[in-house]
């Protein structure tokens, strides 16, 4: 497909060590795309195998690379700022995420949503992760008001707008549906599914995550509580 300025989406893919998933997740979201406007934006958070050279070159496609590894937050958010697309759609580069639900969060756009975020009616991970997944999300879910059950779900759509309610540090992929909805946008949720790791090891862990996740929690809990909000009632 010809690449335009503006396509209608932009797919943001953060990879990072994913050299075997790279060029099947290419394949699949051509397929996925297929009739549809839009551009590819991988970013290289860093690799030290051969992903960036596993990308196959394209001319709706870019490749972002990192230097060093900055994480999860630090590539979406690139990516994001990077996208040329009225619609904006994250997915994660190890196949767990399914491209041929993109079209579904796309339509829900069209109807009027502002973010989309999937979550994993059926998840395939081990039972230990699904549940510290499940106690997290209550938490947060709790004290940022988002209303969200699996923000852990990278597979999400939005419009280019919604970018200007995020606020760039490390951990801010979890709360992206807060930011977006304290902002006043609409969200939804939707179903989607969710597959097996096929190759590799998952590269953004739980090692201290849950540390770092509550102090995140937190701090997002108070800017929300300092955001400027405020109505023009005239302007001359």
């Amino acid at each position: 497909m010809t690449q335009t300025i503006s396509p209608q989406v932009s797919v943001i893919v953060p990879v990072y060590n994913e050299e075997k998933n790279v060029p099947i997740l290419q394949a699949e979201l051509r397929a996925a795309l297929r009739g549809i406007d839009h551009e590819f934006i991988f970013v290289d958070d860093g690799s030290v195998d051969h992903t960036a050279e596993r990308i196959e070159p394209a001319p709706n496609l870019r490749v972002i690379r990192f230097e060093k590894n900055a994480g999860q937050s630090a590539a979406m958010y690139a990516g994001l700022k990077a996208a040329r697309g009225a619609i904006l759609v994250l997915i994660d580069g190890d196949l767990q995420n399914d491209p041929a639900d993109i079209p579904k969060l796309v339509s829900e756009i069209s109807q009027g949503a502002d973010l989309v975020c999937g979550y994993r009616a059926y998840r395939r991970d081990t039972r230990v992760k699904r549940l510290t997944s499940r106690i997290a999300n209550a938490v947060r879910s709790r004290y940022t008001k988002d209303g969200v059950r699996d923000t852990g779900c990278t597979l999400k759509a939005m419009r280019r707008e919604c970018v200007s309610a995020l606020v760039p540090f490390k951990g801010m992929h979890r709360f992206i549906p807060a930011l977006v909805k304290d902002a006043g946008y609409r969200l939804v949720e939707i179903p989607v599914n969710h597959r097996p790791r096929r190759f590799g090891e998952t590269k953004y862990g739980l090692g201290n995550r849950a540390v770092r996740a509550t102090m995140d929690m937190f701090g997002v809990r108070w800017l929300l509580s300092r955001r400027l909000k405020y109505n023009i009632r005239e302007k001359n």
